[in-house]
């Protein structure tokens, strides 16, 4: 079932008053503030949508209770020690693609040698984009 490993507290690098990641990139398209799916075009009238479903919902207000329970603000994460090590990998190994291409640009690289080290580069990234570790999943 679970992992058995303790989570790490990690803070969000920010957040709307609603406790939502903001949006990034201007991309306007807003995500369920739970399962993080996107949320269908929505009309001028009327309170934007936060969640998906009444599911999505509950599910949130159930973490908003259980974190106020356990006296933590609303801007932790808990995540497993296995995914913080997996996203602190992903970190290094994007760290490492940045010096390499640094490195090889002081050297006058051929364009398909930038391009190889580009390419390694953007794969590096891999989903890093995502503020969140993970998809939470229902149930």
């Amino acid at each position: 079932m679970a992992e058995q490993h303790a989570p790490e507290a990690i803070h969000e690098e920010a957040s709307t008053d609603t406790g939502l990641p903001v949006p990034r990139r201007g991309s306007g398209e807003r995500r369920c503030g739970w399962c993080r799916r996107v949320l269908p075009q929505q009309g001028s009238v009327g309170r934007p949508r936060q969640y998906c479903g009444q599911a999505c919902r509950q599910r949130a207000y159930e973490q908003r209770a259980a974190t106020a329970k356990a006296g933590l603000s609303g801007d932790v994460v808990l995540v497993t020690r296995t995914e913080l090590d997996g996203l602190q990998d992903r970190l290094y190994q994007l760290r490492c693609a940045l010096e390499d291409v640094q490195t090889l640009l002081s050297e006058r690289p051929t364009k398909a040698e930038l391009e190889r080290s580009l390419a390694d580069l953007v794969r590096s990234t891999g989903r890093l984009d995502r503020l969140w570790v993970s998809e939470r999943r229902a149930g």
